[in-house]
Formats: structure tokens, C-alpha cells, sequence
């Protein structure tokens, strides 16, 4: 059988049969890092953003995978992907990744996948669990193993200039200062927006009007000082 067959056979699946996420916050959270970084670079055509996509890092190795339920490849370009095949991303590993937890994931699965994107050439990587308000970061450094970040309250990623804060949740601020929003809160602010945009054209029209009003009792006053004999205008 040659190379070619062989390589035909290896299948490489959309789908790893696992849920996106366990609970309800989890998911939200995933959507919000997922939305705001997709937000972030969305002028950028060269940045690719995505959620729970498999990633392949070997060509020829199906099993050896990965579903970040956040990822950054930059440099690469936005586009539709059943999967995350690297060797057809010119060799290039997501970039930045986020994990957040649910009371389903165990300290030995998470210790599996800090070892597994450390191996397959992932920059950074940060775990969330909302249930605890805890994040976790790692970046790697000069000797190109991860370092683990001492503090993440404040911290400030190296490669996408995001800055995490930490309360009594989750606040990841962008470079121009505006924070991640939920899908809700944007639509909140969307139609805040709206309504301000109504109200500043309401007012306006008010005004135009008040000062047509004006100009037309002011018109009628000149007329009936020309009807009087009077020029208003030397008056």
C-alpha cells in the first residue's frame, strides 16, 4: 500500500462528540472571550479567532488533538475551518488559548492539556473557572517552556494587549480601555445607543421647530409694522 493510500485513510473529524460546555456559565463565558476577541481583531484579516474547534497539530496523527474552547492564531487567515489543521496553516499553532473550566474538568485533565500546548507551540494559555473567580495564566518564556503568570489581576497579554481584572468576576478590558461584554450587555448598549440617537433627534427637532416658530412670529410682527406704514428694518 503506498504513502498516498495511507494518507487518504487518516481521518481527521469535525466533531469530537463532546459537549461545548457542562452548565450555563461556562457557556457564556466561553461565547464572551470567544466574541470579544473575535470583535477585537475583526479588521484584521489576518487573525483567525475560534471556539471549540478541534485542532490538529500533526499531520498523519488524528488522535493527537485538541478543542480549545477559545483560540488566536495570528497570522492566519479569518475564514470557515471544519477543524484546525496545522500543517495547512503553514505550520502555525494557535497563538493564545482559553480554557473555561466546569465542575467536570479534574486538576489531572487540566495538567494534561498545560502539557499539551506547551508541546505543540501555544504562547499563552489561560484557564477561567467562573464557579471560583479564578484565572490561571501561562506564557512562555525565553527558554520556551511555559512561566506561570505570579499575578493575573492586571496582567496584560503580551500578544493580543488584553488586560484581565479580577473582582467579583472576570473583566478582560480591551487596549482602548472598553471591557468584554456579553451578548445581553451589547444589545443593551446597542439600544441605548438607539435611544440616546432618538433622543438627541427629538431635541433637535424641538429646537427646529421653536426656532420656525420664532422666525415666523417675527415675520408677522414685521408685517404689521410695514402694514402700519413703519419699516421694520430702520427701526
Amino acid at each position: 500500500m503506498s504513502v498516498a493510500t495511507l494518507q487518504e485513510e487518516v481521518v481527521y473529524e469535525d466533531d469530537n462528540g463532546e459537549p461545548m460546555s457542562e452548565n450555563t456559565l461556562q457557556f457564556e463565558w466561553i461565547v464572551t472571550l470567544k466574541g470579544g476577541l473575535e470583535a477585537l481583531f475583526r479588521a484584521d484579516p489576518n487573525v483567525f479567532v475560534a471556539g471549540d474547534l478541534l485542532w490538529y497539530p500533526l499531520e498523519g496523527q488524528p488522535k493527537v488533538r485538541a478543542a480549545p474552547d477559545a483560540l488566536v492564531a495570528l497570522g492566519r487567515p479569518k475564514g470557515y475551518r471544519g477543524s484546525y489543521k496545522q500543517w495547512e496553516e503553514g505550520g502555525v499553532a494557535p497563538h493564545v488559548v482559553f480554557e473555561v473550566l466546569s465542575p467536570g474538568n479534574r486538576p489531572a485533565e487540566m495538567a494534561k492539556k498545560l502539557l499539551f500546548y506547551e508541546a505543540h507551540g501555544v504562547q499563552e494559555y489561560y484557564v477561567y473557572d467562573p464557579e471560583n473567580v479564578t484565572l490561571a495564566g501561562n506564557v512562555r518564556d525565553s527558554s520556551g517552556f511555559f512561566l506561570r503568570v505570579p499575578r493575573m489581576s492586571g496582567h496584560i497579554s503580551p500578544l493580543l494587549g488584553i488586560r484581565f481584572e479580577l473582582a467579583e468576576e472576570l473583566v478582560v478590558y480591551r487596549p482602548d480601555g472598553t471591557r468584554f461584554l456579553t451578548y445581553v450587555e451589547l444589545v443593551e448598549q446597542s439600544e441605548e445607543q438607539q435611544l440616546e440617537v432618538t433622543r438627541e433627534r427629538q431635541s433637535a427637532e424641538r429646537e427646529r421647530q421653536t426656532a420656525a416658530k420664532a422666525t415666523a412670529a417675527l415675520e408677522a410682527l414685521r408685517a404689521k409694522l410695514r402694514a402700519a406704514g413703519i419699516d421694520p428694518d430702520a427701526v
